[in-house]
């Protein structure tokens, strides 16, 4: 036997030392097969140093006998092999949990998972997200779970990054799993920051379709509006102008300055695509005011930069007034008392407790949603002998306000402190100072996504259809105002800074203009008079010529209307012919005509009487019907 020399020595224990260990973990789980140590025996002789294995390319380490499977966990699971996050997230750790017991990050684990639950995972997402990006980063960092860093979390991201580029496969759930995991080291004190949630594109970005001698002028006037305008605004913008620098680089991909821009060979163009412009997430032609939006945005970058004295600045004026279009005023979108039952009762129901009681909140103080979720833990107030009051923080007009609360409203708000995760505070959007938000799950703040999402759910279950969020607010205001509400209660309630924002409800239910519709229709029957009971009481002529009676006269299909003069035109007579639905054919045409010869006798009987406003309508009525001769011969 050849002498064995003193590395070989020294190298020989631990290899022992492995195979023990290994022997007694198959006990002690149970698993394993026969061939298990012989497979560990066999792997030990080329690598008596595991970690010399992870040495090898992605390639060569990919390529492994399915029945070293165990052992390789094994050696994960213990801390002798760390094989690389390439590795780690292009392999299934199939037996991570079975092998877990009696390894040095079992405690790790269970803290983890426990402090997943703390803030709202079920146990089942709790366990997912462990093995998934926990179990992984614990492995390859070779620390404990109070040593992670956010770096080890960026070193996986990376790895998956590199996944996808050369595999195609995505790694949506590995990034899902790392984000809830970085969420849950936050709330346990181990890091100081929480994740970011993706935030918008950089401004290069969005004007990546611009053509390269634009871009930097659309990006300058971007990064200019940063200073003075909420980042959403300035993200906003941006979606305009970049339609705009994609109509000029496909029209005119020459231009090389916005000073060359022309109001015939390019602004009017632009404004005539808008008329079939597609909105991109739904397919359907863009609204009346998201045109006069993207005007709006292109006429303020050219008049801003032509205030501000810039060389990019067009000579002269090239958006005007005149060039926006005029937008429809609809009244508020209110749910009907019917539907606004049905729609509450469907969130009273629904699983996800805490998405469907903000709702349930937002309808019952008319907030907007920005506004709801911005709300903070001690957001209710109570005032002595005064009740209790919602303080609304900040939202779209930049002001705060006071709302009432009811007993139902207080005890929507205690059953969302207990529905909602605890955890450490999270830095407000506005001010990044930490703030214990009154919506949170899973240790973030709730989105505006889940929201949206848990409304449809319950507008489709109550058979609504489509139902946004500020129809909820709409409801709470029109409720206000049927209950007579002032205007000056109902702009503070709301949060108004005009009256005219506040007015566009008072349009809906307008008591004055009831009280006044409710005269006038009064007046109107007290100088019609009854109806008549009986047969008619107006004499017609000996001849039975109706035409000749002193009375107004109108010819109806099917007979004619007698009145005394007394009771004055009658405001509906021949009301059908006039109307822009009525039209006629050649089978009608002769009874048009009848009738226009008629109506050509009681104008001339009305004028020698003096009744020069029934002679005027019947002149109306013989143009219109020359309009539908004519559209009856030609038809």
């Amino acid at each position: 036997m050849p002498p064995v020399n003193a590395s070989a020595r020294v190298a020989e224990r631990p290899v022992r030392d492995l195979l023990a260990d290994y022997a007694a973990h198959l006990a002690r789980t149970g698993h394993g097969h026969v061939h298990s140590e012989d497979n560990a025996r066999r792997f030990l002789r080329r690598f008596p140093d595991p970690q010399s294995w992870a040495a090898q390319p992605l390639t060569a380490r990919l390529v492994i006998d399915p029945n070293m499977s165990s052992f390789f966990t094994f050696l994960m699971l213990h801390g002798h092999l760390r094989p690389g996050y390439d590795y780690l997230v292009r392999r299934k750790l199939s037996s991570f949990w079975r092998d877990l017991p009696g390894t040095p990050i079992q405690a790790d684990m269970a803290r983890f998972r426990q402090g997943a639950e703390s803030i709202g995972f079920t146990p089942i997402q709790a366990l997912r997200v462990a093995s998934q990006s926990v179990g992984r980063l614990l492995i390859q960092a070779g620390c404990q779970l109070d040593d992670l860093t956010l770096s080890d979390f960026s070193e996986m991201a990376d790895a998956c990054g590199e996944r996808e580029q050369s595999t195609g496969d995505g790694w949506s759930h590995y990034a899902s799993a790392l984000s809830a995991a970085h969420r849950v080291l936050f709330h346990l004190g181990i890091v100081e920051t929480p994740p970011k949630s993706r935030g918008p594109s950089s401004l290069e970005e969005r004007m990546v379709d611009v053509t390269p001698a634009l871009r930097p002028a659309f990006v300058a006037y971007l990064e200019r509006k940063s200073g003075t305008c909420v980042p959403g605004t300035v993200t906003t913008m941006a979606t305009r102008l970049a339609h705009f620098g994609r109509f000029l680089a496909t029209t005119d991909p020459g231009l090389a300055s916005l000073a060359d821009l022309d109001r015939r060979r390019h602004i009017e163009p632009y404004l005539n695509s808008l008329a079939t412009a597609i909105n991109m997430k739904n397919g359907d032609l863009i609204t009346k005011a998201d045109q006069a939006r993207r005007v709006h945005t292109l006429s303020s970058l050219l008049t801003d930069i032509g205030e501000w004295g810039w060389d990019d600045a067009p000579a002269r004026r090239l958006v005007f007034r005149s060039d926006i279009p005029r937008l429809p005023r609809p009244l508020p979108r209110y749910l009907p008392v019917d539907a606004d039952r049905r729609l509450s009762e469907a969130l009273e129901r629904s699983e996800f407790r805490l998405a469907a009681d903000a709702l349930l909140l937002q309808r019952a103080c008319g907030l907007r949603i920005g506004e709801l979720l911005d709300l903070e833990l001690d957001c209710v107030h109570e005032i002595p002998a005064n009740g209790a009051w919602l303080k609304v923080p900040l939202g779209k007009l930049d002001s705060e306000r006071m709302v009432p609360l009811d007993d139902e409203s207080i005890a929507l708000i205690d059953r969302i402190v207990a529905t909602r995760s605890e955890g450490r505070p999270l830095p407000h959007p506005r001010t990044g100072r930490p703030a214990q938000f009154l919506f949170t799950h899973h240790g973030r703040r709730l989105g505006q996504q889940a929201l949206r999402r848990e409304l449809d759910r319950a507008a489709g279950e109550a058979g609504l259809g489509h139902v946004t969020s500020h129809q909820l607010r709409h409801t709470y205001a029109t409720a206000l105002v049927n209950a007579g509400v002032s205007l000056q209660s109902l702009m503070a309630l709301l949060g108004h800074v005009s009256a005219e924002m506040s007015l566009r409800y008072g349009r809906l239910f307008d008591q004055t203009v009831r009280a006044e519709y409710e005269r006038a229709l009064d007046l109107a029957k007290a100088r019609i008079g009854p109806l008549p009971e009986g047969p008619r009481r107006i004499p017609v002529a000996s001849d039975d010529d109706w035409k000749a009676a002193p009375a107004i006269k109108a010819r109806l299909t099917g007979g004619y209307c007698l009145r005394a003069p007394a009771q004055g035109a009658c405001p509906y007579a021949n009301i059908c012919e006039h109307c822009t639905s009525f039209r006629t054919d050649a089978a009608s045409v002769s009874v048009l005509a009848v009738q226009r010869i008629d109506a050509e006798a009681l104008a001339k009987d009305a004028e020698e009487r003096g009744w020069i406003d029934e002679a005027n309508r019947h002149r109306r009525l013989i143009a219109r019907l020359d309009t539908l001769l004519a559209q009856g011969q030609a038809g």
